[in-house]
């Protein structure tokens, strides 16, 4: 008798609710925090004066100096409190060591009559202790709105007019910018007194509290800028909290076997099989070979860029520095970064509708070609618009065209509408493709999560445009987060999950029901932990302690999700048609090489976002570790790793589907080169270069002070341009074994369909 299998259960509607419930709560949160950000923020002086008076700058220097430090993208060659690049300084940190050093001489001479390197340990120690004592005293009067300078630092802020005047001079003492790249005296008197106000709000504790605004980071023993009470609770707390949060997950995929890809074994048939193939996919395919591109070009820039750590001034003879400075590099390579991934994403998206549709909408081919051309334009554009930005081409129109100067929100504000506007239109080609589905009771959940991942994208960038050139930067550093954190890794991290559940469900590895309820259970965990742990990002950038006890212990909880992809590990495995199960042959599956991606996904997330994540959030780490390379090491991991690998999946997929198992023979050869060419140089590179030089910074932060371990003088230790050079296997590994392969099989596939 033929053994009847069991009558699918329909979905308890309490997983929606839980994931409105989830975010909802946490937006809520994630909103509140965002509106006191404009409560808390360091207050920007109307005026800073010295003790007879008279005025030393004022507020319009300090944010015409803000618009310096943008519109000649310094945060691409330094940071202010941690964040930006890492090649230069933290100019914060940089400016407020220098005037306690300044502070610290001009009272030895007062009571010592002696330079403060002169003095023994003991009078040390008490001059140590009396410029702690002067630079921590708020002296800002909100009720007129001025501040007041002590001699010494009117003084400082004279001396480092001209200390900055020489850092710009040339690439081998500002890493890797032009010579003379802000030689105007005015330029150079603003952007000090911005140096000066961030260097302020980083000392000077805030009314009736023990701390200063940005909870006394950077790390300086001289000012008395030392690690807070509060730092060290909640780190201890977010521990809990992380052990909480696995306990009960754990317990909840113990009591109810069926969460995760498991399911009962089945006969699922596939919607998509190779060579069956529609106008609206066969057009998505150009993407693809852009993605490879642009790819390519990104990790080349990768390459020159980790020159300058190695050897600042100097590539191979060449004066780099003179035609395309570090600071267009890193813009570019962060750039091209998210332009090859979402393009990735975007191409994925409209091949998977049109198979989840099943019925192409008329000349839906023809939008995707118009989005194609459109997506070439904005890329040429804002990448050129980036570079002639930084020679003040634009003039006033310098943030609308140019180079905004924001980390991760370089494009000028015209690219940023273009944007936006692309990614509307994309969406409006989803909804035509996928429409049919949503007619099906079968297919319609499905497409309805689809489309509420893909929308969700378009939505969250809102908040890039939410401030200006001349914003508080607290204000700017809360928006800024809400695209870097919210929207990558928590909303693109989330169309992540529905791209590769509709993937299984289409290409019939796992029942419709699985794939909804997958989606629903890491909606709920990534969001869960996500929508607040946004919020760790502002443990040092001005706003309130309360944020930094909510994040520690929220951003903990990122964690449980990732670590949930190891209980799942098998079980991928086996639904890929890697492993069958016990006593049965594998499963033979066209798309082999898409789903080894996947799985690298799966390792990338829980080693880059998981390891390194949780291992540098904890505020206690993140206090002497923000803006160190132990931040490259997590981002490297965990945007090439996951997002990265998520993408070259996508690729393969779509390059698989077009082409016949005849076809697929020679592209298939340069695929699995360009797998293990990704993994083992992205592994290399986090083991020769990213983790052990970012141990090496932290250590010396502990040592020295954070100013120290951001300074050229410990990039140009020899031990640490030893290990730049150690990376150089790696990139070439990535270059030529990893994207170089993918490129070809991208481009021998559209030469084949077009022959077609």
């Amino acid at each position: 008798m033929k053994e009847q299998l069991p009558v699918t259960k329909a979905l308890s509607p309490w997983w929606r609710r839980s994931v409105v419930m989830v975010f909802v709560c946490g937006m809520a949160v994630l909103i509140f925090m965002s509106v006191q950000a404009y409560r808390y923020a360091p207050p920007v002086p109307e005026s800073v004066v010295d003790s007879a008076g008279a005025v030393i700058f004022n507020r319009a220097d300090i944010e015409s100096g803000q618009e310096v430090f943008l519109k000649y993208a310094l945060m691409q060659n330094g940071s202010i409190w941690g964040h930006g690049s890492y090649l230069g300084p933290d100019f914060s940190a940089a400016y407020l060591h220098d005037l306690a050093l300044d502070t610290g001489n001009a009272i030895a001479r007062k009571e010592f009559n002696a330079d403060l390197a002169l003095l023994d340990a003991d009078q040390r120690s008490r001059v140590d202790a009396r410029v702690a004592t002067l630079l921590k005293e708020n002296r800002y009067d909100p009720a007129t709105g001025q501040l007041m300078f002590l001699d010494a630092e009117k003084t400082s802020y004279q001396r480092q007019r001209q200390f900055w005047t020489d850092y710009f001079l040339q690439p081998t003492t500002n890493a890797g910018l032009p010579s003379k790249y802000i030689n105007d005296p005015e330029e150079i008197r603003q952007l000090t007194a911005f140096f000066a106000w961030t260097a302020w709000a980083s000392v000077a504790n805030r009314p009736d509290k023990p701390y200063s605004y940005t909870n006394n980071f950077p790390y300086d023993p001289m000012v008395g800028n030392l690690l807070t009470a509060d730092a060290l609770l909640w780190s201890a707390l977010s521990v809990a909290m992380l052990l909480a949060g696995l306990a009960l997950v754990l317990f909840t995929f113990g009591r109810f076997d069926y969460l995760g890809w498991k399911g009962k074994s089945q006969d699922v048939h596939p919607h998509m099989l190779p060579g069956d193939v529609t106008a609206g996919q066969k057009a998505t395919i150009k993407y693809f070979v852009i993605v490879a591109l642009l790819f390519l070009a990104q990790v080349t820039i990768g390459g020159a860029l980790a020159h300058y750590r190695a050897e600042p001034g100097d590539f191979y003879g060449i004066d780099l520095a003179q035609y395309l400075p570090s600071n267009i590099l890193r813009s570019w390579h962060l750039q091209l970064a998210l332009f090859w991934i979402a393009t990735a994403y975007i191409a994925g998206g409209l091949l998977l509708a049109s198979s989840v549709g099943q019925k192409e909408p008329r000349r839906h081919s023809v939008g995707v070609h118009m989005l194609f051309w459109a997506l070439v334009v904005l890329v040429v554009g804002s990448l050129l618009g980036e570079l002639l930005g930084i020679h003040q081409v634009f003039g006033q129109f310098w943030s609308w065209f140019g180079h905004q100067g924001w980390e991760f929100l370089e494009l000028g504000r015209f690219w940023q509408i273009i944007l936006v506007i692309g990614f509307s239109f994309w969406i409006w080609l989803l909804y035509r493709a996928i429409a049919p589905a949503m007619k099906d009771p079968e297919r319609k959940e499905i497409a309805l999560l689809f489309m509420g991942g893909a929308a969700a994208i378009p939505i969250f960038y809102l908040p890039a445009f939410f401030f200006g050139s001349t914003t508080n930067f607290t204000v700017v550093d809360t928006w800024r987060f809400w695209i870097i954190h919210l929207w990558v890794e928590g909303f693109f991290e989330l169309f992540v999950t529905v791209l590769v559940a509709v993937t299984f469900y289409q290409l019939g590895v796992v029942r419709r029901i699985n794939a909804v309820r997958v989606i629903y259970m890491d909606a709920i965990l990534f969001l869960a932990g996500g929508i607040i742990g946004t919020a760790h990002h502002w443990y040092w950038t001005g706003q309130a302690n309360f944020t930094m006890a909510l994040a520690a212990m929220f951003s903990a909880l990122e964690v449980v999700p990732l670590t949930i992809l190891t209980l799942d590990a098998w079980d991928f495995i086996r639904l890929t048609g890697t492993k069958g199960p016990k006593g049965q042959p594998s499963k033979t599956i066209p798309n082999k090489w898409a789903f080894y991606f996947l799985m690298a996904v799966g390792f990338w997330n829980f080693v880059g976002a998981g390891i390194f994540g949780f291992l540098i959030n904890m505020p206690v780490v993140s206090y002497f570790e923000a803006g160190t390379i132990l931040t490259l090491n997590h981002g490297h991991a965990a945007l090439l790793g996951a997002f990265g690998m998520l993408a070259m999946a996508l690729v393969v997929l779509g390059l698989r589907h077009v082409l016949t198992d005849e076809q697929w023979t020679v592209p298939e050869k340069f695929i699995k080169v360009s797998f293990w060419g990704l993994n083992v140089g992205l592994a290399l590179m986090v083991i020769t270069n990213l983790f052990p030089v970012g141990v090496l910074q932290i250590w010396d932060v502990l040592e020295n002070g954070y100013w120290h371990a951001r300074s050229l003088e410990f990039i140009g230790q020899d031990r640490i341009r030893l290990l730049e050079w150690a990376s150089m296997p790696s990139h070439v590994i990535l270059i030529f074994l990893g994207v170089l392969p993918m490129v070809i099989a991208s481009g021998l596939t559209y030469l084949k369909i077009r022959k077609v």
